[in-house]
């Protein structure tokens, strides 16, 4: 059953609407107001303030309460791990990670070769899997015996995210316990701030898909970089190179090109309604602060599988308190036991999200971020091309222009940089010289 909370939020709006049409309104509104997009979204974000607002208060009482120096007992080490943390900063990765990129032991260059093969190749398989699961789930039915029987659809977003994060948690926790790592160093409380946008942008991926294509999904995220210049220019005053002004303009050009070709289209899975694009700027707008925080937070010289086990034990906290109060775990729970192909789906796309992550750090590690980009970049184009061939999404000859012309600038995008950072690091010895 749902909870109480469900059934008086939409009772608080029908009193704010006059008697006539309150009366009027009520039957259809009580059936469809669960399916109110942004009503699930506030109802989410109400589930995680009940953790949130006593998780900030303990924190205020124990740092105004000195509890530092006063602090003693059994949940001492704990509430001083989870408040305060080593404020003496941990050591430096260097002393437990791999052999850097630059490290001439790292092997020879077909081991290397060998390695940048199992790289591209775990992240393809993870993520290109993931793509296609994940429409799957969101936008296909279970249960369907016949043409006519229409089947159930499954509807609840936050707890694909919650079944993401809680294979991820385990995973980053086994390494943890497996490699050694550095000494933490963070207050564990920060890692919430990440991991409070990183579920809110999770759910907005999955809950776009009710309302946009797959494929204009991909071409949105892969133009993150427009927003992003635009915010550097105008809060941070920041300024950019000339390729990164044309191939911001080229994205643009591509996407506005894709999407106009599509409207047009009368396929109903590729239609593009607004609720859709709001959930996706949503998504943006969550996504660029999770990085930006994450960002801050490696100061502390984490792992980046310290970051995946703090940011995923926040999110799991988060999603499981909201899905119990709403009464939509058991629920979730349910479906799986009655869709048996729904429930493989679900554990699948939970794998693939956290060996892709690992396949990411690792990469990152052994090749930089160049290589990283351009096999994920790859790896869009690829899973457009095949969300088309699966699920039959048409695209016009205009809109396939269009494709092109943002992987192209993508890849520009990404040659210009790895030029630049070439010639600063032959700049820097002829600086010395001087």
């Amino acid at each position: 059953m749902r909870s109480i909370s469900w059934r008086i939020w939409p009772a608080l709006v029908l009193l704010l609407l006059p008697a006539g049409v309150a009366s009027q309104a009520e039957a259809s509104f009580l059936n469809t107001w669960q399916e109110f997009w942004l009503f699930r979204f506030l109802v989410n974000v109400l589930g995680y303030s009940t953790i949130i607002i006593p998780g900030y208060l303990l924190i205020r009482y124990f740092k105004r309460s000195n509890y530092l120096e006063t602090g003693s007992g059994l949940c001492f080490p704990v509430i001083k791990a989870c408040v305060f943390g080593n404020e003496a900063k941990a050591s430096l990765i260097d002393d437990v990670s791999a052999p850097s990129r630059n490290d001439p032991d790292s092997g020879s260059s077909v081991k290397q070769i060998i390695k940048l093969l199992v790289c591209a190749a775990g992240l393809q398989a993870s993520y290109l899997t993931w793509g296609v699961l994940q429409e799957r789930v969101m936008t296909r039915s279970y249960g369907s015996q016949s043409t006519e029987d229409e089947g159930e659809r499954f509807k609840d977003s936050q707890f694909l995210v919650f079944m993401n994060r809680i294979l991820a948690l385990t995973v980053s926790g086994l390494w943890c316990l497996v490699f050694k790592q550095p000494r933490h160093g963070a207050p564990m409380y920060k890692y919430s701030f990440a991991s409070l946008s990183n579920i809110m942008s999770s759910w907005c991926q999955y809950e776009a898909l009710k309302f946009i294509s797959f494929p204009t999904q991909v071409l949105a995220k892969a133009s993150k970089v427009i927003p992003v210049m635009l915010m550097g220019k105008i809060v941070s005053k920041k300024s950019y190179e000339y390729w990164e002004y044309l191939t911001a303009v080229l994205i643009s050009l591509g996407v506005s090109m894709f999407l106009l070709s599509s409207s047009t289209n009368k396929h109903p899975s590729t239609v593009t309604t607004f609720s859709g694009v709001i959930i996706l700027a949503g998504y943006i707008v969550f996504d660029s602060f999770t990085s930006n925080w994450q960002d801050n937070l490696f100061k502390y010289k984490m792992s980046s599988v310290q970051m995946m086990f703090g940011v995923n034990l926040f999110s799991c906290l988060f999603t499981v308190g909201s899905l119990l109060e709403q009464g939509a775990f058991f629920e979730s729970l349910s479906f799986m036991v009655r869709h048996s192909e729904f429930a493989f789906h679900a554990v699948l796309l939970s794998v693939c999200s956290a060996c892709g992550q690992l396949f990411i750090f690792y990469t990152i590690n052994q090749f930089g971020a160049a290589v990283f980009t351009i096999i994920m970049t790859l790896r869009q184009a690829i899973a457009i091309l095949l969300s088309c061939f699966l699920y039959g999404h048409a695209v016009t000859l205009v809109g396939g222009f269009g494709i092109f012309t943002v992987f192209l600038a993508l890849f520009l995008r990404v040659y210009a940089r790895s030029r630049m950072k070439a010639s600063r690091r032959s700049a820097q010895p002829m600086a010395q010289k001087v």
